[in-house]
């Protein structure tokens, strides 16, 4: 299945399962409706940026926009072959990235990107309704990271722990390829009265 398809059934899935309009969507992730809507219909190939957004206003991790749509659990698999996994290009930077993980239900995601020379993003990540934790492990390069107001430099065999609560960058200033892992994994949040 392309994967702009794919991003199109999750975006489609995910705003339905919250019981959203376009409308809701668009003002929750500050992303235009008519932008969101050409996304649900596989006509857009969006940023990495963008989807950041979506993912934060649907409480989601990033990852989970490039997931096969939810299957009943019988049928889901607990193997990830690499032929079936899926696979997208920022159209901005041109940073690749993989999904891992299988379509089995799990706490973790796994992605493999690889970063071109050069090339920065930002996210504007912010609070979200679930607890998200990410460590980012630098398979070979090197690159910079800023999460909040503190900057890392992470090389071939580094790994960040952070939350995603906060603005995080991610910069190449070399002038090679970077490559490298990214496991999340999602913690619900629990309300005052101790209520999950």
């Amino acid at each position: 299945m392309d994967i702009n398809t794919i991003i199109a059934r999750r975006v489609r899935e995910l705003r339905d399962s919250q019981g959203w309009s376009l409308d809701a969507l668009a003002e929750r992730s500050k992303v235009s409706r008519s932008n969101i809507s050409l996304i649900e219909r596989g006509q857009s190939s969006p940023t990495a940026v963008v989807l950041d957004k979506l993912a934060t206003a649907l409480n989601v991790t990033l990852a989970s926009l490039f997931e096969q749509s939810s299957a009943p659990l019988i049928e889901a698999s607990p193997m990830s072959r690499a032929g079936e996994q899926s696979i997208w290009t920022d159209p901005a930077s041109g940073y690749v990235r993989r999904n891992l993980s299988p379509v089995a239900p799990s706490p973790i995601q796994l992605v493999e990107v690889n970063f071109p020379a050069g090339q920065r993003v930002t996210y504007d990540t912010g609070v979200r309704d679930a607890e998200i934790h990410q460590q980012v492990w630098v398979i070979e390069g090197a690159m910079q990271m800023t999460v909040g107001e503190k900057t890392w430099r992470l090389e071939t065999g580094d790994c960040l722990a952070m939350r995603l609560d906060c603005p995080i960058s991610y910069f190449n200033a070399t002038r090679k390829p970077a490559r490298y892992l990214v496991a999340l994994t999602t913690v619900a949040i629990t309300d005052r009265r101790g209520h999950g």
